[in-house]
């Protein structure tokens, strides 16, 4: 049972990457995925979050227009694509599965989680 995050790296200001979180285990298709992150001596914050069938996302305010989640339910893994990088966002990421029934919202999940499982986070760094 585990979750692999990768595609994590040095990127100037305003650059792009993708991180990807592969599953295996478990049934990934009935467990809502998100991507968190902490930057050092910050606390984890969510950064976004979709459900199960990948029909509703949930973006913190700080990515929102600038970050996009998804999912292929087929190859059993959740993205993270990242566009328009700035240095506060320099962290290290952690992409966490949750059964779809243990949150009330994505909003929940994202905010407060109560994940099943977590990985083991890809160093994401944004300088010049």
């Amino acid at each position: 049972l585990q979750l692999v995050e990768s595609g994590g790296e040095l990127v100037q200001p305003g650059g792009s990457l993708r991180l990807s979180c592969a599953a295996s285990g478990f049934r990934f298709d009935v467990y809502d995925m998100g991507w968190f992150r902490q930057a050092p001596g910050k606390e984890r914050e969510g950064v976004a979050c979709i459900s199960h069938s990948g029909g509703s996302t949930y973006y913190a305010d700080n990515v929102r227009g600038r970050f996009t989640i998804s999912r292929d339910n087929a190859v059993n893994t959740a993205y993270l694509e990242m566009t328009s990088l700035r240095p506060e966002d320099t962290a290290v990421y952690y992409c966490a599965a949750a059964h779809r029934l243990r949150h009330s919202t994505l909003r929940a999940f994202c905010t407060a989680p109560q994940a099943d499982y977590w990985g083991q986070g890809s160093q994401v760094t944004v300088s010049s």
